[in-house]
């Protein structure tokens, strides 16, 4: 990692994107995939579609440009990227296809997660009975509370 003499005046140590502080010495992809709802793929992505070489970091990014980085990401559109690399496609209730970062990420999974339980979907049961959703075996994994071990008697 470079010394901090190594860095221009105008370098930015942290930038604030989607209500996440990332740290400005990093690459931009390495920054952007630390926010929620953004991994690696998708931010190589976003990277390309703003034309920013792949050594750059985010803290020499201009104003501009990263002011633009951020209404993209809040957007939640993410035009230009392929639909089978976003979160959150074809919403129940408008069809659209959506990137959700933060806080609106952990909002609609639990809305979702709500929406199982509501219909008594398969799914829905499984989660308000705390056993596991995906098919998972349960004989001999995810066990917890009193049922860890053998329980001897008292002599």
């Amino acid at each position: 990692m470079p010394k901090k003499e190594e860095f221009g005046e105008d370098f930015q140590y942290i930038v604030r994107i989607a209500n996440k502080d990332l740290d400005g010495t990093k690459t931009v992809e390495l920054g952007l995939s630390n926010i929620e709802g953004i991994g690696l793929r998708l931010a190589r992505m976003i990277r390309k579609r703003f034309k920013i070489p792949s050594n750059k970091r985010i803290g020499e990014l201009s104003e501009p440009q990263i002011e633009e980085l951020k209404n993209f990401i809040e957007s939640k559109s993410f035009e230009g990227i392929p639909e089978w690399a976003l979160n959150h496609r074809k919403e129940i209730t408008t069809g659209q296809n959506l990137n959700l970062v933060t806080n609106d990420l952990k909002l609609q999974i639990q809305d979702d997660i709500n929406l199982l339980k509501k219909i008594k979907s398969y799914r829905g049961v499984r989660h308000e009975t705390h056993h596991k959703v995906r098919g998972q075996r349960t004989k001999s994994n995810g066990r917890k509370g009193l049922s860890i071990g053998v329980m001897r008697k008292r002599s």
